[in-house]
């Protein structure tokens, strides 16, 4: 079976670039580029154009990878999105996945680790670097394999859960808690013990996968 996809790029050559890659891969057909959201929208109106995976540069001026994400989450739920970006920051990649992006890559990426997400995103619905999979996933395996029992998340931990998808420092997130920062970081330590995790990214997506966000 082939899978369709269409590349959102406002640089034409890494768009390019992408495609040509892709065209070697076996399953995976490049249907068009775009050089924005808006003009993914303006192709998305004609049913034969609507692919089963967006590649999605993350910076483009008119309309965001941010922005189109949303939008795609919306409109189109049953388009995988993968969001392309130049850094691997924390807070692009949780705004991101908040976003509804099932995929995180760098355009540095190497065609064989490109392959691979879309081999994965196809198959098990999401995939996400080596620097983000091996602390969260792996982590949250090895906690699941030490714990038999169910993992006890107090209402207030869940609560401060559902603040970790977002922009907030944790001090901001404390003013919307009603509690000091101290007791904000001793929730995030909580956690950090019962999941087996060490970074807020971890958190991050525990709580969107776990549905304790509205991600």
């Amino acid at each position: 079976m082939t899978h369709t996809i269409a590349i959102v790029d406002d640089h034409l050559l890494i768009a390019k670039a992408l495609a040509g890659i892709i065209e070697n891969f076996k399953q995976f057909n490049v249907l068009y580029e775009c050089e924005n959201g808006k003009a993914l929208q303006e192709k998305l109106q004609i049913k034969e154009n609507i692919p089963d995976i967006v590649l999605l540069d993350i910076s483009m001026p008119v309309m965001d990878g941010f922005a189109t994400a949303q939008w795609l989450r919306e409109i189109h739920p049953e388009i995988l999105i993968i969001a392309l970006s130049m850094q691997d920051d924390e807070q692009s990649l949780i705004k991101m996945i908040k976003s509804g992006a099932k995929g995180y890559l760098l355009k540095n990426v190497h065609p064989a680790e490109l392959e691979k997400a879309l081999n994965a995103l196809v198959k098990n619905g999401s995939y996400y670097p080596d620097w983000a999979t091996s602390k969260v996933f792996n982590s949250l395996s090895a906690s699941a394999a030490i714990n038999t029992n169910p993992i006890n998340i107090t209402d207030r931990e869940k609560e401060f859960l559902q603040y970790t998808v977002t922009e907030m420092g944790y001090k901001e997130i404390a003013e919307k808690m009603f509690c000091s920062p101290r007791t904000v970081e001793s929730y995030r330590d909580s956690l950090f013990e019962k999941l087996g995790l060490k970074t807020r990214v971890g958190l991050a997506v525990y709580a969107i996968k776990n549905g304790f966000s509205n991600a």
